[in-house]
């Protein structure tokens, strides 16, 4: 018996071959590209990550700003609402200074007694409205502005006055605060048309500070 072998068409081997070719081609060209595209989502996650980094440093630094107000505000308020205790001090560096019109207070002891003075002299007193704005002065250095408004009654007579207070802030601490009633700045020798009157005033302001501070034991802290 004799099998005959049926030809092979040798001709389409050629054709075939070149598809081949062209399939890995195109193979090789789609891996390249996914490999370009990864390249490129890397690239974009990198930028998104620095952006969002970024932008967490500034919402830090924002709230940082926002946290140093948030701490302040509630025991100042304490302070005008006449029902201050010794915690609400420690916002004071411990040699700030406190000056309105009448007082000129020296250290958190003095401070102490300008406040604490407020419940003896007026059956009312508090902050009723207030607004903030804060500041960088420095690297450390903040300037708080309070826009406000306070309410006292003083022998059954109610007095409402506007104010500026403001707070110089070194490292967290107040180290400087000033009531300016009505808005006005401070008078004393460098906001007087006559220094000797301006000195005056300065002054008074300390022998009313010290008379005080006598009378209220020298800063010390209610019990009870």
């Amino acid at each position: 018996m004799t099998l005959a072998l049926r030809p092979h068409n040798f001709s389409k081997f050629p054709s075939q071959l070149s598809t081949c070719g062209l399939a890995a081609k195109k193979i090789s060209e789609f891996s390249m590209e996914k490999v370009e595209y990864s390249k490129l989502e890397d690239k974009r996650d990198s930028m998104r990550e620095a952006e969002c980094v970024g932008k967490e440093a500034c919402d830090s630094d924002s709230m940082k700003m926002k946290r140093l107000s948030d701490h302040i505000m509630p025991h100042l308020l304490n302070l005008y609402g006449s029902c201050a205790t010794s915690c609400d001090f420690e916002i004071y560096h411990v040699d700030a200074s406190f000056e309105d019109p009448l007082m000129c207070a020296h250290g958190v002891k003095q401070i102490k007694s300008a406040f604490y003075s407020l419940s003896k002299v007026f059956s009312e007193s508090r902050i009723v409205e207030y607004s903030v704005t804060e500041k960088v002065i420095s690297d450390g250095k903040q300037e708080i502005l309070i826009d406000n408004k306070q309410h006292y009654k003083f022998l059954g007579r109610n007095i409402d006055m506007i104010s500026l207070i403001r707070l110089y802030v070194e490292d967290g601490k107040v180290v400087r605060h000033e009531d300016w009633w009505d808005k006005k700045p401070l008078r004393n020798r460098e906001t007087v048309n006559l220094p000797l009157v301006g000195r005056i005033m300065e002054l008074t302001r300390r022998g009313s500070m010290l008379a005080t501070h006598a009378l209220m034991g020298f800063g010390k802290d209610p019990t009870g």
